[in-house]
């Protein structure tokens, strides 16, 4: 049986040790609004909060989501705020990855 607080946060204890006991119901957070975008790197896809209880405060309403398929076994997604550009720790030695997309993957990302 599943007890879920106000703020969303759920606890349902399991038999099975691998399956987590604290999650939040699928009505919290964010929703892919309309479908995915094809680039070629991999996709974009944008995403609007939910109505749900805030968890920290000062939510962005609306974020992309930017996908890549570095490679067949390297996947790499980052989440922006598309309105707003923040800053971003530089890495001397990762550079942007300018694709093609891989393809054969040995992966697959559902949204």
């Amino acid at each position: 049986q599943n007890t879920c607080s106000q703020r969303g946060c759920c606890w349902s204890p399991q038999s099975d040790t691998s399956v987590p006991w604290c999650f939040f119901s699928p009505n919290h957070g964010y929703q892919v609004q309309g479908s995915q975008r094809t680039t070629k790197t991999g996709f974009e896809a944008t995403l609007n909060r939910l109505p749900s209880p805030s968890l920290f405060g000062n939510d962005i309403q609306t974020l992309l989501l930017t996908g890549e398929y570095q490679t067949k076994n390297r996947f790499r997604f980052k989440i922006t705020d598309p309105n707003a550009r923040r800053f971003e720790v530089p890495h001397e030695h990762v550079q942007p990855f300018t694709g093609p997309a891989a393809s054969s993957l040995n992966y697959r990302v559902e949204l």
